[in-house]
């Protein structure tokens, strides 16, 4: 369900985040449905509840899920709007990856080919 690694440098709940926003990204978690309760959750990944809280809070900043009182949290955001956030993210991280590559003398043919055999999967060495 969720992706969590204990030996990861990257905060727990920024894990918990990650892994939620790619649930709903993948269609697996649509617009309205019921998240696990945050001591669920906690008892199935074997994390203390305040990290998952601290997680749902920073969600529902975003606006990617809602609470209502008594009933639990949902997923507010559709996949359409976290796939465009997420798209735009990633443009970002390659024009800064392109610019460090010209920046260290790659060409762009050869940024080209790494780019071309990624997007079908082949390995570049």
């Amino acid at each position: 369900m969720l992706n969590i690694d204990v030996k990861s440098r990257k905060p727990i709940y920024e894990q918990i985040i990650d892994s939620i926003k790619e649930l709903i990204i993948q269609g697996i978690w649509p617009r309205d449905t019921q998240l696990p309760s945050v001591r669920q959750l906690a008892g199935d990944l074997a994390i203390n509840p305040n990290t998952i809280q601290k997680a749902y809070s920073e969600l529902e900043r975003q606006g990617i899920i809602y609470s209502m009182k008594s009933k639990g949290s949902f997923v507010a955001s559709s996949v359409d709007e976290l796939r465009g956030e997420r798209k735009e993210e990633l443009k970002n991280d390659l024009e800064k990856i392109s610019r460090e590559l010209a920046a260290l003398g790659m060409s762009y043919d050869e940024a080209e080919s790494i780019l071309h055999s990624a997007w079908k999967g082949e390995k570049n060495d």
